[in-house]
């Protein structure tokens, strides 16, 4: 019997809405060759529109709405005149925390066909998945401002690492690195950060010791990121907390090429929720409404998508599509060096499958 997937679709804002379609042509390709079905429910008015004339960016039950779907799809949320804070704290974070979507997921590959800006990042080389942790970390909510408006004001801002979230996302970490290249590059600040930093090192220590497999090392983030410059195929597997994996994954993105192709997944590894993806370009409302937007990242989320849901062949049909049509044509996207609409890009790929 062919199994069935029902998919949340929240365009959002920008050019989300114009790259989900894309992303739905290919899924559909998949699905009747690989003999699986997609049932779609696109919620079209979750988004800062919305906000603007309600003063929420979902319906008070929205999570409940989802709680049934197997999986999400987002385009991207961001619009002027809306706080990116107000975005993400009314859509994006409530979705990723209700669901325990604890790992948030980030391959970036430098493909053939794509020059990038860094001299030694090479087609075939540069193969990193940055592991972040997306549930806590900088990202929480305590904290607060005081005397506001007063020559005295301020703010402060806790982070929260706890063994149970440092503790899974170090396992999951290692456990891909161990199916991969068997490398695992931890980021840390510890010379710098007193508290939270030493806590997460030891942690990724205790859990190394349970993958032996694994050759492990850590970097200060600062360092880091220049050797993710320098020298990026050096690294395979690189695990980070939720600030420092956010930085990582957008700089590897514009190492690879572009972020407009990069994609991100949302995960709850237990699959007791839904998880979620998307591309991570942003809703870039400077080219909304053109028809120009690169489709590849919400593609490749799509991609992600497919392997979470147990098509692992489906998926590699379409990351291998990806590489082909950046390898063997010149269609490209305008951010890409192109002059290709979204449909033109989107129609080639299709060809290619």
């Amino acid at each position: 019997m062919t199994t069935n997937h029902r998919i949340a679709l929240i365009p959002g804002d920008g050019i989300g809405a114009e790259v989900l379609p894309p992303a739905q042509q290919v899924l559909d390709v998949l699905g009747r060759r690989h003999g699986f079905g997609l049932s779609y429910t696109s919620y079209d008015d979750w988004s800062c529109e919305r906000y603007l004339r309600e003063g929420a960016m979902m319906p008070a039950d929205g999570i409940d709405q989802l709680r049934d779907k197997d999986a999400i799809l987002l385009g991207a949320v961001g619009y002027p005149g809306v706080p990116d804070h107000v975005s993400l704290w009314g859509l994006l974070i409530p979705i990723r925390r209700s669901f325990r979507q604890y790992v948030n997921l980030r391959p970036i590959r430098v493909f053939e066909g794509i020059d990038s800006p860094v001299r030694g990042a090479r087609p075939g080389e540069v193969d990193i998945l940055v592991v972040r942790e997306n549930a806590e970390g900088e990202y929480s909510e305590i904290g607060g401002r005081l005397n506001q408006g007063t020559s005295e004001e301020l703010a402060v801002q806790e982070a929260v690492f706890t063994r149970a979230g440092v503790t899974r996302i170090a396992d999951y970490a290692f456990s891909l690195a161990a199916g991969r290249r068997g490398k695992l590059t931890s980021a840390t600040k510890s010379n710098g950060i007193i508290h939270t930093m030493p806590f997460w090192d030891e942690l990724i220590a205790e859990r190394a010791a349970e993958h032996p497999g694994v050759a492990w090392d850590q970097e200060h983030i600062d360092a880091l990121a220049a050797k993710f410059v320098l020298d990026p195929a050096r690294f395979d597997v690189v695990v980070a907390s939720n600030l420092f994996g956010d930085i990582l994954s957008d700089l590897a993105a514009a190492v690879a090429g572009s972020i407009g192709i990069a994609p991100a997944a949302n995960l709850n590894p237990e699959r007791d929720f839904p998880s979620m993806f998307e591309p991570v370009h942003g809703s870039a409302p400077d080219i909304a409404g053109q028809g120009i937007a690169n489709p590849l990242g919400a593609i490749w989320s799509a991609a992600m998508m497919l392997d979470h849901l147990g098509h692992p062949a489906a998926a590699r049909d379409i990351t291998d599509a990806i590489a082909s049509v950046l390898a063997k044509t010149d269609t490209r996207t305008r951010d890409l060096g192109g002059t290709a609409t979204t449909a033109e890009f989107t129609d080639k790929l299709l060809e290619l499958l």
